[in-house]
């Protein structure tokens, strides 16, 4: 349980940081958000639970495809705010097409000969 209490410090002090990064330097907090970490404490507490390279290889491969998925996003919601739509249906808008982009990964990933 103490493990477990750890990761979620760890990992919500890493939200904070971005987060009050942003506030006052939006492109330090856009670098720092954009940094791999969430994927680096994760192979890191995957690694502690279970140290097997097989196992990491397969995560760290599967996570580069996911997140190409998730690109999009990114420039989405600003064309969209940039447009007059507000936060909250840009933002609703992003992760529907995130989703979307996702599911397609899923579905054509294993197609192509990936191991997601």
């Amino acid at each position: 349980m103490f493990y477990l209490v750890i990761k979620a410090l760890v990992s919500g002090a890493i939200i904070a940081i971005v987060s009050e990064t942003a506030k006052r330097y939006p492109g330090w907090g856009a670098l720092v958000a954009s940094l791999p970490l969430v994927s680096i404490l994760g192979m890191i507490w995957l690694w502690r639970d279970k140290p097997d390279i097989g196992n990491m290889s397969a995560h760290s491969s599967a996570t580069f495809w996911y997140v190409l998925p998730s690109l999009p996003m990114f420039l989405a919601m600003p064309a969209l705010w940039n447009r007059g739509w507000s936060f909250w249906t840009a933002l609703a808008l992003g992760c529907l097409l995130t989703i979307m982009l996702y599911s397609l990964m899923t579905w054509l990933g294993p197609r192509w000969g990936l191991r997601l």
